[in-house]
């Protein structure tokens, strides 16, 4: 009889415990900061089985309680009234130095005809680390280390590296080649350049958002961290269709070097961000467009503004297929599918050079196109538009 009672118990209570520990999690997963247009807080992202409470003194913060009795987080939500960005769309020219340099690769030594290992790598110098200073000495480029090192007197040197955003050093036995000079072993990279999408313009500020994702280094897809970069003028010059298991791509060229048209600030894994000279370099006859929050965004039809050919930029219909849970900031706030016929021929879907193609739904700015899923290429990532916003210092 006992054994019953239990196994009824049981088969009541399991269910129940994982429906409280499903919920707990989404609540966690939940970010600290949510933003709205609205007046009053949105409740739509609170999972069922909680309720959603003001905090006494504070019109702001409100707590998240489970079964609206258990307290499990503590949020803060900020109205933000009247907020409108030009949308973008339109292809950019990216030129960016690093702060310090990147190490990419490590390179063997020949000493008395006998290949040795990297004496940089011996050191515990790795792959994405970022070298800053070299026995205290700022490293600005490449040429810098070139000129450090072929400058010493000892072998034995302390190099100052950047890895995972803290500060380390690494003792390094450099050793001399057949012509007697001393080689760290290294191979390394100080700027970057490419072709990119714009996402937004705010038009008192004009700070802008572009990408949705940072940019990394090809070899070690770490990303850069930036000393000063460019906003160029560009065009496409050729496009290559995706394929399933083969991204296809923009090509691009900058059409003038010499002309900047913005200069990038902080390259995060939320975008490149900075400010513009004018918004007209948009050359879409844009007009400002109002933001929508993830608490405004549904499942359901959607455009992006892409620019596929010398044409300029044009509207293509997709559809948001999820929504993701996301308590920092990420490229991956949506998975996201193509299905406009005209850009499905042209491109097969999502082509790298896209990324920071705004993504409009309800006449609002909700977000951008940050990545393609290589097998199906007509599917992809998109980044919720308040991060973008958040790392341009646009909202706090």
């Amino acid at each position: 009889m006992k054994k019953k009672i239990l196994s009824v118990i049981s088969l009541i209570t399991a269910p129940i415990l994982i429906l409280v520990l499903m919920t707990t999690i989404n609540i966690i997963n939940i970010p600290n900061i949510i933003y709205t247009n609205k007046d009053i807080a949105v409740s739509s992202m609170i999972p069922r089985g909680s309720t959603l409470s003001r905090i006494k003194d504070d019109q702001n913060k409100y707590q998240i309680k489970l079964l609206g009795v258990i307290p499990v987080k503590s949020l803060e939500v900020q109205k933000v009234k009247d907020l409108e960005l030009y949308p973008g769309g339109n292809t950019i020219g990216v030129r960016v130095s690093t702060q310090g340099v990147l190490v990419v690769g490590y390179s063997e030594i020949e000493i008395n005809n006998q290949k040795q290992e990297s004496p940089g790598k011996l050191g515990g110098i790795e792959l994405g680390d970022t070298i800053l200073k070299i026995n205290g000495e700022e490293v600005q480029n490449c040429q810098d280390l070139i000129n450090i090192i072929k400058g010493c007197n000892e072998s034995k040197i302390s190099v100052e590296v950047l890895r995972d955003n803290e500060n380390l050093i690494k003792e390094v036995e450099l050793k001399k080649e057949g012509n007697g000079e001393y080689k760290l072993g290294l191979w390394i990279r100080d700027s970057t350049a490419g072709v990119g999408t714009m996402t937004f313009i705010d038009k008192e500020s004009k700070k802008f958002g572009a990408l949705g994702h940072p940019i990394t280094d090809c070899d070690t897809n770490q990303p850069f961290l930036i000393k000063h970069g460019d906003i160029l003028q560009s065009s496409i010059i050729n496009l290559r269709r995706g394929e399933k298991g083969s991204p296809g791509e923009l090509q691009g060229i900058f059409t003038n070097e010499n002309e900047v048209n913005g200069k990038i600030k902080t390259n995060t894994q939320s975008g490149i961000f900075g400010t513009v000279k004018d918004v007209n370099i948009l050359k879409n006859n844009s007009k400002p467009m109002k933001v929508g929050f993830r608490n405004e965004i549904t499942e359901g039809k959607a455009k992006i503004i892409t620019t596929i050919d010398e044409k300029g930029p044009k509207e293509y219909d997709i559809e948001i297929v999820k929504l993701l849970d996301q308590e920092t900031p990420g490229p991956k706030s949506m998975v996201i599918k193509v299905t406009d016929p005209v850009l499905l021929e042209k491109t097969g879907g999502i082509v790298q050079g896209m990324s920071g193609s705004p993504i409009i739904q309800n006449e609002k700015i909700v977000g951008a196109v940050t990545h393609v899923l290589i097998n199906k290429p007509d599917t992809g990532y998109g980044i919720y538009i308040e991060w973008m916003l958040k790392d341009a210092e646009i909202i706090k």
